[in-house]
């Protein structure tokens, strides 16, 4: 059950990590959950037709998904945001309020983004199980906590 306090606040979610983590799983469901608002940067870049993975193009997709976000968030809504992010510049751009690391997977489909992730040194709550469901309720409680 969720609070009435996290249902009065809007909050920027940031769900990361390699492709094939299980970020798009994990991020419908909190979406539900929380009755948020929902990105995926998959989308973003296809709206865009933006299909630089260089890290120039990386931190624009970073600045892009931050300028949505916060403007979902102006209009006192959550955001859960599907996003690689797979360097600590992009993630300080994203500039999460939550951030959940997907640590399910050593290596992603994508040689060109397993050499240049950069591990988190900051996160609210690392995942590293594929149970989306079980955690999603331990993820609304670490927000609870963290935010209340």
């Amino acid at each position: 059950m969720i609070s009435k306090n996290l249902k009065k606040k809007s909050i920027k979610i940031l769900v990361m990590g390699l492709p094939g983590s299980g970020k798009t799983t994990l991020s419908k469901i909190l979406k539900e959950k929380l009755n948020a608002d929902y990105i995926n940067a998959d989308e973003i870049r296809k709206k865009f037709n933006d299909w630089d993975f260089s890290i120039k193009g990386r931190l624009r997709q970073a600045r892009r998904m931050a300028e949505i976000a916060n403007q979902t968030i102006i209009k006192n809504t959550t955001i859960v945001a599907d996003f690689v992010c797979p360097v600590d510049e992009a993630r300080k751009i994203f500039n999460a309020d939550f951030l959940i690391w997907m640590n399910t997977i050593k290596k992603g489909r994508y040689d060109d983004t397993n050499s240049l992730f950069q591990t988190p040194k900051e996160f609210d709550f690392k995942v590293e199980t594929f149970d989306a469901e079980i955690v999603s309720k331990k993820i609304i409680s670490e927000i609870e906590k963290k935010l209340f």
